[in-house]
């Protein structure tokens, strides 16, 4: 294969990532665990390797400061932004998580747990809050008002339920009886195909990374750029995949070959990505450049390991932004 044909397959931006989206994960791979804060100019520079305008990073690091997701700091005319504390146990959790989803499929004990439900009509909003707060917890819609989960969610449903104030409900932990229809399996509940075919879309858009990996035809610009919006396009599988046992995956599943392509994609570009992080930082603040640093998944592993009881517990800003993005998403998906 000749050298324009691998760079003309490297993946583009498929409409871009959000430019919040794209500076936390800039961040949030090359800058936690460090108390400086960085230049706007140098962050502006950053985000223009994705095409983003000055007007779109500054918006970008205005709102993130509203939301608490970044600190700001002035020195004279230059204002900088930095990771607020606490923040950094958060992204290391969430990379792992990131980093090892996939790997292998859960241990199944053959039960389900099914929440059943009556909600009237006339209380439509209570219904779809209680639809939306399923779906985050993994649920599926068999029926209506009958949902399921492979998973031991007993606990976590029942104290969804008392939260939103609902009693015409049960909350069950039981196995299908052998012998009923395809479309009444609590596995039909969940849209493998649709899921499967994403999986081989991220296949197929980033395999011909790691040929060019090969080929040593990667540059720094790129390395940022690639890996960034790897991380960026794999980070909804972990929120969005059901993550069922093996025993109810199709023979085919397409989730082990994109995670491994994932995985080797965002470990060897490692390098190459902090490079260029370095390069730009290096344009506006060259001391802060070499205090930048990249971790591959081994790294993060023992990171993790080191957290103990400093681990989150879903109270800081970055947590509650997540999940109020993770709501919203849900909601509108099925508005």
């Amino acid at each position: 294969m000749g050298k324009d044909l691998l760079k003309a397959e490297l993946p583009r931006a498929q409409n871009g990532a959000e430019p919040q989206l794209l500076l936390t994960s800039l961040l949030g791979d090359f800058w936690y665990w460090r108390d400086e804060h960085i230049p706007a100019t140098a962050l502006v520079r950053l985000l223009a390797d994705f095409d983003v305008t000055s007007d779109g990073a500054r918006a970008a690091m205005r709102r993130l400061v509203a939301r608490g997701l970044l600190d700001t700091s002035r020195s004279g005319r230059t204002t900088a932004y930095g990771i607020p504390a606490r923040t950094s146990e958060v992204i290391v959790e969430r990379a792992h998580r990131m980093l090892t989803f996939g790997t292998t499929a859960p241990e199944w004990d053959g039960r389900w747990t099914v929440v059943a439900f009556s909600v009237p009509e006339q209380a439509r909003g209570l219904r779809t809050a209680l639809r939306s707060r399923l779906r985050l917890l993994r649920f599926a819609a068999l029926y209506d008002g009958v949902w399921v989960s492979p998973h031991d969610l007993g606990a976590d449903a029942q104290a969804l339920l008392r939260e939103l104030g609902i009693e015409t409900a049960t909350v069950l932990r039981s196995a299908a009886v052998p012998g009923g229809t395809r479309q009444g399996d609590p596995v039909s509940a969940f849209d493998l195909t649709a899921l499967g075919k994403e999986y081989r879309a991220f296949t197929e858009r980033y395999e011909p990374v790691l040929e060019s990996l090969a080929a040593g035809l990667i540059s720094p610009a790129e390395a940022l750029r690639i890996r960034t919006e790897l991380r960026v396009a794999w980070r909804r599988f972990p929120e969005t995949d059901p993550d069922l046992p093996a025993q109810l995956l199709p023979p085919d599943w397409d989730r082990p070959r994109a995670q491994r392509v994932f995985l080797e994609i965002y470990d060897r570009l490692g390098p190459l990505a902090e490079l260029r992080f370095r390069q730009i930082l290096g344009t506006v603040s060259p001391e802060l450049a070499d205090l930048a640093s990249h971790h591959d998944s081994a790294a993060i592993a023992d990171l993790y390991a080191s957290l103990g009881d400093r681990r989150a517990h879903g109270d800081t800003p970055f947590e509650q932004a997540t999940a109020a993005r993770r709501l919203d998403e849900v909601t509108r998906s099925r508005s």
